[in-house]
């Protein structure tokens, strides 16, 4: 237990500065019962979402610890309290990260779409496919669900979201499906998303297959950037846009290609000489008008949602494991809050880590500098 107070003080020296202030101004506390301060609250609560215990066994541990002398109970309503002041930890920590979560395209509501799965603790712990949207740059989450991992309505699908007239919403190649491009379309949203070109038929302004493949090998420099446009078609509709490409760069091409032969090597996929050629691109579908965002900013709103999901990338692989709150939607989007703050901790723990040395001890600030030796 000694060991865990000293690796919170280390943690601690990471934490934006001005969290305490944080935790009072966003009412994550009423009154400290059962904790001594601010900082044993945040410390329990980062012991549930980040060791993936359970609200009982947290409360244990943190008696043990010294730190908390708490109820389950008492526990999640403190998780629930929490919900504003963990989101707007993780809001400072992207920005000390150096990502700005001000999107390319100012002027209109933007809306990240995504899923992630978590699986609980022990062998027959269930495994979970969280739904949720965040609205940037605030990273509010305004919807958020709960279901198993696999069975019927489980997928992911735009369709299962509610979307505002003059959204723009940005998800990854697992939405690009005509049906749900045509729900966010009938609501009078833009989206902006990865596309898979296995599963987003595209067509000319003729009504003709887009010849997707001949028109991407024309792109033989990296960098370089271009956009047709497409259809989409479902049902009897059908939905202009454009289709934004941009070559990979040497480097990049050659860690896509890698990933692919390795997926092979798993039985996970078979590496077509089509998904090859594929994978050296980064194609983008909008509905967005031409007189209201450029190729560039296209390509550059899609970048911010990666940034993001490279942080659920992080999250998956270091603290997937959890017992996920599925008592309401408000305990809930804490904990989402709280693995994504522990993720991006991880990131900045790492990012200083091998920029300073020696490092991994705590130097406690001083009211006045120490005084040298006689």
């Amino acid at each position: 237990m000694s060991t865990l107070g000293e690796n919170w003080q280390v943690l601690l020296s990471l934490f934006p500065r001005e969290w305490e202030e944080l935790g009072r101004s966003t009412g994550a506390v009423s009154r400290l019962r059962g904790f001594d301060s601010l900082n044993d609250l945040l410390h329990t609560l980062l012991l549930h979402v980040g060791c993936g215990w359970s609200l009982r066994e947290t409360a244990v541990q943190a008696k043990l610890a010294g730190i908390a002398a708490v109820s389950d109970v008492t526990l999640l309503n403190r998780l629930r309290q929490a919900e504003g002041w963990l989101r707007e930890l993780c809001q400072q920590l992207w920005k000390d990260n150096g990502v700005n979560l001000q999107p390319a395209l100012k002027g209109r509501p933007m809306r990240l779409v995504d899923a992630t799965t978590v699986k609980e603790p022990g062998k027959t712990g269930g495994q979970w496919r969280i739904h949720y949207s965040l609205r940037l740059p605030t990273l509010e989450c305004d919807h958020f669900d709960l279901t198993p991992a696999r069975g019927k309505n489980a997928g992911e699908r735009l369709g299962r979201f509610v979307f505002h007239a003059g959204e723009v919403v940005l998800a990854d190649a697992g939405y690009s499906h005509p049906p749900g491009i045509a729900a966010v379309v009938r609501q009078g949203a833009d989206v902006c998303l990865r596309v898979n070109p296995a599963s987003l038929p595209l067509w000319d302004e003729q009504g003709r297959p887009f010849p997707l493949l001949r028109k991407l090998k024309t792109l033989k420099q990296a960098g370089k950037k271009v956009e047709w446009r497409v259809q989409v078609r479902w049902e009897k509709q059908s939905i202009a846009g454009r289709l934004c490409a941009v070559r990979k760069s040497e480097d990049a091409i050659q860690r896509a290609q890698r990933r692919l032969t390795l997926k092979l090597q798993q039985g996970k996929s078979k590496a077509t000489p089509q998904t090859r050629e594929y994978a050296n691109y980064t194609l983008v579908f909008t509905t967005l008008p031409s007189g209201q965002a450029t190729t560039r900013q296209v390509l550059e709103c899609y970048r911010l949602r990666w940034q993001i999901e490279l942080t659920f990338k992080r999250l998956k692989s270091i603290v997937q494991l959890g017992h996920v709150p599925k008592q309401d939607d408000q305990s809930s989007r804490a904990w989402l809050y709280g693995k994504l703050f522990v993720a991006l901790l991880s990131q900045k723990l790492v990012r200083v880590g091998s920029a300073i040395s020696p490092w991994g001890y705590y130097l406690p600030e001083e009211a006045a500098d120490t005084q040298p030796l006689a």
